[in-house]
């Protein structure tokens, strides 16, 4: 069992190849006992964007305050708060914070195995 508020949980730089002003917190995760899905919360800066990436899982994500835009298979998607994102795997994709404030947006995985 696990109750906490966001700002009470550390954050730290994405450091991947092609990440700019984006930082992560990971909210509920294995460390706290779950066991099939972890739930990060991704801060932009504005101008801030992921990295054009894939990769094998799906995930959600609920976007909780922020302007930006979704960079899906080579085509935009604008979106903002309250929007919901589903990114199927392997498929090429980047948020970008387009506004003027942070962009804040969760994001739940399925957990590997083992």
């Amino acid at each position: 069992m696990k109750i906490e508020k966001t700002s009470n949980v550390s954050k730290s730089p994405v450091e991947m190849d092609g990440a700019k002003d984006v930082e992560i917190r990971w909210l509920i995760s294995k460390a706290d006992g779950a066991e099939n899905f972890a739930m990060r919360m991704f801060e932009l800066q504005p101008g801030g964007h992921t990295p054009l990436h894939t990769h094998a899982q799906e995930h959600e994500v609920f976007v909780v305050e922020g302007d930006g835009t979704f960079v899906f298979e080579d085509q935009e998607h604008p979106f903002g708060a309250e929007h919901v994102i589903f990114v199927p795997p392997n498929k090429e994709h980047r948020f970008k914070n387009t506004g003027d404030s942070v962009l804040r947006m969760l994001c739940i995985i399925p957990t590997p195995a083992g």
